[in-house]
C-alpha cells in the first residue's frame, strides 16, 4: 500500500491554468443521465462542458444515450406497442439484447422517459425523476447551451461523443456529418470554439479531422482496443510512438483514470504512470474520464462507510489529478469537481 501523501508529491510540476471540468452525461449522480434536466443542472453547478453522448435513430436523428441499447436507461419495457422490437445484435463483437435506437423513428423514441441507469448506487435519483423527463436530441441540447450560455454570460461548452461509429455507418447511419452539419448550424466551426468531438474509435476521428477544424479527443480504455482497429491495444496507442500518432489527427486524449493512476488487487492507489507527461510532451491535452464521488467507484484509501453508495472523499482524488497536471476531468459530481478545482 502507498500513502496517499506519496501519491500526492509524485506529480508533475507543471499544471494548466485552469483544468475544465466536464459533465459526463451531465449532472448523472443527481439526474438521469442524459436528460435537459442533467446537463441543465451540470451548468448550474459551474461545470465548464456539458457531454451528450451521441447515437442514430432510424430515421437518421442524433440522440443522446450512452447506448444504442436503451432498456437500462429509458422506460422501454414497460411499452407493449415495442416489445416485439427486443432482439440481439452484435455491437462492437459483442452480443447484446434488448432494444435499440436505430430500430425507432425519433416520434417513437420521444414517448419514452429516462430513468436511472444506476439506481441501486442512486436511490434518490431513481425515485425523484424516473419516468419524467424525455430522451433529447443533439439539436435540443444546443439550443439549451445556447439559452443557458445567454442567461449566465459564460460561453458553455458541448464534448459530444460519437458512439459505435462504425456500426452506425454500416446500418447506413453515419453520424459524423450530421454531427459536424448540426454544430456548424449552432455555430461551432473554429478550433477556438467550445467544443471537443470524441470517440473510442480511430478511423472517425481522423475522417473528421478533415471535416472540420473543431477539436478532436481519442477516447482511450484500460484494456482493450479501438473497435474499428482490430489487433490494435489502448496500451500500445499511450506509448509515445503511440501518442504522436494520435497528435496527427487529434488534439486530446480521454483515458480512462485507471491509465494514470493505476489501482492494486485490493482497489488501492498505486504511483501514477507518465501518462500525463507523455501525452503533454506529444502535444496533447489530457482529460481522463470517469469522476465520480459513490465508494464503489473510489479507490479503497478514499471510501467512507461500509455501504457502495455512500460517498467517498472524492474531494482528494480531483485535487490528486489536479495535481498531475490534467488540463481537464469528465465528473458525474461537477459541483465537486468545480470546488477541488485549483483556482
Amino acid at each position: 500500500m502507498i500513502a496517499l501523501s506519496i501519491l500526492l508529491a509524485a506529480v508533475t510540476p507543471q499544471m494548466p491554468a485552469r483544468p475544465i471540468v466536464i459533465a459526463h452525461r451531465g449532472a448523472s449522480g443527481e439526474r438521469p443521465e442524459h436528460t435537459l434536466e442533467a446537463y441543465r443542472l451540470a451548468i448550474a453547478e459551474g461545470a465548464d462542458f456539458i457531454e451528450p453522448d451521441l447515437v442514430m435513430t432510424k430515421d437518421g436523428q442524433l440522440v443522446a444515450r450512452h447506448e444504442n441499447e436503451i432498456s437500462g436507461t429509458t422506460n422501454v419495457a414497460a411499452h407493449p406497442e415495442f416489445a416485439a422490437r427486443r432482439t440481439t445484435k452484435t455491437i462492437d463483437g459483442v452480443a447484446v439484447t434488448g432494444w435499440f435506437t436505430e430500430d425507432f423513428t425519433l416520434a417513437e423514441l420521444e414517448t419514452l422517459r429516462a430513468r436511472e441507469r444506476l439506481p441501486q448506487l442512486r436511490a434518490a435519483s431513481a425515485a425523484s425523476y424516473d419516468g419524467k423527463f424525455k430522451i433529447p436530441t443533439l439539436d435540443e441540447i444546443l439550443k439549451l447551451v445556447a439559452e443557458e450560455t445567454k442567461r449566465t454570460g459564460h460561453r458553455i461548452g458541448i464534448y459530444p461523443e460519437i458512439k459505435h461509429s462504425t456500426y452506425f455507418a454500416r446500418q447506413r447511419l453515419a453520424m459524423e456529418w450530421p454531427l459536424v452539419a448540426a454544430l456548424a448550424r449552432a455555430g461551432y466551426r473554429s478550433a477556438t470554439d467550445p467544443v471537443f468531438i470524441q470517440s473510442f474509435e480511430v478511423g472517425n476521428l481522423r475522417a473528421l479531422h478533415g471535416m472540420t477544424k473543431l477539436r478532436l479527443v481519442q477516447l482511450l480504455g484500460s484494456d482493450g482496443g479501438p473497435a474499428d482497429r482490430p489487433g490494435t491495444s489502448y496500451a500500445a496507442m499511450v506509448t509515445p510512438a503511440g501518442l504522436k500518432a494520435i497528435a496527427a489527427y487529434a488534439q486530446g486524449i480521454g483515458p480512462e483514470k485507471a491509465m494514470i493512476v493505476p489501482r492494486d488487487a485490493e482497489g488501492r492507489s498505486l504511483l501514477p504512470t507518465t501518462l500525463v507527461t507523455d501525452a503533454h510532451v506529444a502535444g496533447l491535452l489530457v482529460h481522463p474520464w470517469t469522476f465520480r464521488s459513490e465508494n464503489y467507484f473510489l479507490p479503497a484509501e478514499l471510501r467512507r462507510g461500509a455501504r457502495p453508495q455512500d460517498h467517498g472523499n472524492a474531494s482528494t482524488e480531483y485535487r490528486q489529478f489536479y495535481a498531475l497536471g490534467v488540463d481537464g476531468l469528465f465528473s458525474e459530481f461537477p459541483s465537486e469537481a468545480v470546488a477541488a478545482r485549483p483556482r
